[in-house]
């Protein structure tokens, strides 16, 4: 005999009695409350403009419609970082420690809001420089710059963000560095256009896109790339004031036949004090792929290290 149907039949019932009742208490209060005397200017009606807002145009704003990408080694920025080990066919004992730094950021330029009708837009202007010095050589080698100015046209409608970015980039190498190793200099520059589109939901975002060279030095270097990632944000305090937050960026190049060259960083955030935009991250990062730094394009590398990381708005 199964005893179970009894039991599960009885819980019913008290749930089905415990609905009942609630709804009859609430009737109960609904029709034993005095009806609220109405306002007679209510009554009269008003007119309603149905007007849609103008929108608002800010000449230097402050703030970004698009977020920077956490997890993307050439995403404009200030931060310093060191890696105790760092394996790449470009530097002279191949495993060495290697200290980079880079200064960067996105100005804006002129902000139009829309109120709800469509999408909010901005224009920047957004640079940056970034450079890799060898702790385990002499002088600590500077090994190589790459420098980058462009235009960043960004959009915004809630939890959807865009960015399309024209910018130029040059690399150079270290003096000492072309002294002391066999490398032949090569001419790198390019001018690419970037495009990627993210969703935030919740404390995630995810974001995809690509990038294409329109003009670029060596000529035969191979223009396509895409890109995709995830990132996340926590809304609680995690370790003292810091909130964890992180983030994985994922790149294929063409000129490298599509291979996958992965970034990941992963730590606190520490904000600045309420009504500033201002943070500072400390994270834990790793690298594995081909290098992103100048004319190493074919080198693989691998690291990881520790770095942090300043938001200025």
């Amino acid at each position: 005999m199964n005893v179970g149907i009894p039991k599960y039949l009885f819980l019913s019932v008290v749930v089905v009695c415990l609905c009942i009742a609630q709804y009859r208490d609430a009737r109960a209060e609904v029709f034993t409350t005095d009806p609220p005397v109405p306002n007679q200017t209510a009554l009269v009606s008003q007119p309603v403009d149905e007007r849609p807002k103008a929108p608002e145009t800010i000449f230097l704003p402050t703030g970004h419609l698009f977020k920077a990408l956490i997890a993307d080694p050439k995403e404009p920025r200030f931060y310093l970082s060191y890696h105790p080990y760092q394996y790449g066919s470009q530097y002279g004992t191949q495993a060495t420690q290697i200290f980079s730094g880079g200064l960067g950021d996105m100005f804006g330029l002129y902000r139009q809001v829309n109120n709800g009708e469509g999408f909010d837009w901005q224009l920047d202007i957004g640079g940056g420089i970034f450079s890799e010095f060898d702790l385990d050589t002499s002088s600590f080698f500077l090994v190589n710059t790459d420098y980058f100015i462009g235009f960043p046209l960004t959009f915004r409608k809630g939890p959807a963000s865009y960015r399309l970015f024209l910018y130029h980039q040059s690399s150079h190498l270290g003096d000492e560095y072309l002294l002391h190793n066999n490398v032949q200099r090569i001419e790198f520059s390019y001018e690419a256009l970037s495009a990627i589109g993210s969703y935030e939901w919740t404390k995630w975002r995810l974001y995809f896109g690509g990038e294409y060279m329109v003009h670029r030095e060596p000529a035969d270097y191979k223009p396509a790339t895409i890109q995709g990632g995830v990132e996340y944000y926590d809304t609680e305090k995690t370790v003292g004031s810091g909130r964890l937050v992180g983030g994985l960026d994922l790149k294929c190049t063409q000129e490298n036949d599509w291979a996958l060259n992965s970034s990941l960083k992963a730590g606190l955030q520490f904000n600045g004090p309420a009504g500033t935009s201002r943070s500072m991250r400390v994270l834990a990062e790793g690298y594995k792929g081909f290098s992103p730094h100048g004319q190493f394009f074919n080198n693989r590398i691998t690291y990881v290290g520790l770095g942090v990381y300043f938001e200025f708005e």
